[in-house]
């Protein structure tokens, strides 16, 4: 347990302190809970399990890396199936501010790489930005979704974005979060390299077509997958490596622990991501490459 995550505990109401810390500390903990869980701190708490979240928002902004602003925020994504997916900021040192990732999306990615198709609640402690309104109206479930803060009511997202631009408006069916295959193959046994593959074929690109995914392998082994989130209105698109990056933080490991970096993209995409990937891991680690597979179509 890493100290930051130690004093956000303090931060917890006492009787719901007693139940996280040894599911906070098994090394299995990979920043979710279960309804089951969310339910049983609900009756500890003598509150109703929609409630949870908000008290919960400590421990999310812990996982926050913020060596550019000193500002966490913390977010809480609640999937269809109930599970509760903890989300944080993450700036990189030395790269240009469109590579941070914002804790709405990171709550969000989490969720989506981890099998939910859809979400019925945003937990967040401050307003979300703009840029993650925009993200947001991006969901499968943007019609319906509920932006929660502290101290006040639940408000859907199109409250916060009203006369909202998004796929619809360029003819998109399909938002980020539903099930996708896109059935590309590569002849290869790394795993590693099938990792990205899979994440590419999950990966929402209806605009640019450049379905890309990202595997990150760990020094424990522990690989870690990453699918290119795009966004109608293109700036607020979270890249494949960003994604990873999420998993890898909510899994509890530090970026110092990545070992080896596999970028997947198509051969004859209009944009890649290949350049900013390489920059950011170089500002993770100056040793880092990323190993770069095109998929022809």
């Amino acid at each position: 347990m890493t100290l930051n995550i130690s004093q956000a505990l303090t931060k917890i109401p006492a009787e719901l302190r007693s139940y996280l810390t040894p599911v906070i500390s098994h090394h299995e903990f990979s920043g979710q809970l279960s309804p089951r869980q969310v339910n049983q701190l609900a009756s500890l708490a003598k509150t109703d399990a929609s409630a949870i979240p908000l008290k919960l928002l400590p421990l999310a902004a812990a996982y926050a890396l913020t060596p550019i602003s000193d500002f966490q925020v913390g977010a809480i994504a609640r999937g269809f199936s109930g599970t509760l997916y903890f989300g944080a900021n993450m700036e990189f040192a030395k790269t240009q501010m469109g590579q941070t990732i914002h804790a709405e999306q990171a709550a969000i990615s989490h969720a989506w790489m981890s099998g939910e198709t859809a979400l019925t609640d945003i937990i967040i402690d401050t307003p979300p930005c703009g840029h993650c309104r925009q993200f947001m109206n991006e969901l499968t479930s943007a019609d319906t979704l509920q932006i929660q803060l502290p101290d006040k009511p639940a408000c859907g997202l199109h409250h916060y974005l009203p006369e909202a631009f998004g796929p619809g408006d360029l003819g998109i069916t399909s938002g980020l979060m539903s099930e996708k295959n896109h059935m590309k193959h590569i002849n290869t046994q790394d795993e590693l390299v099938l990792c990205a593959l899979h994440a590419l074929n999950q990966s929402h690109a209806p605009y640019s077509q450049n379905y890309s995914g990202v595997a990150v392998q760990m020094r424990d082994q522990k690989i870690y997958m990453g699918a290119y989130a795009e966004n109608a209105a293109f700036n607020p698109s979270l890249p494949p490596l960003q994604v990873a990056l999420v998993q890898a933080r909510m899994g509890g490991h530090e970026l110092n622990e990545i070992q080896r970096v596999v970028l997947t993209e198509m051969s004859h995409a209009t944009v890649s991501h290949l350049i900013d990937t390489q920059y950011v891991l170089r500002q993770i680690g100056p040793l880092l490459e990323c190993e770069y597979h095109q998929i022809d179509e």
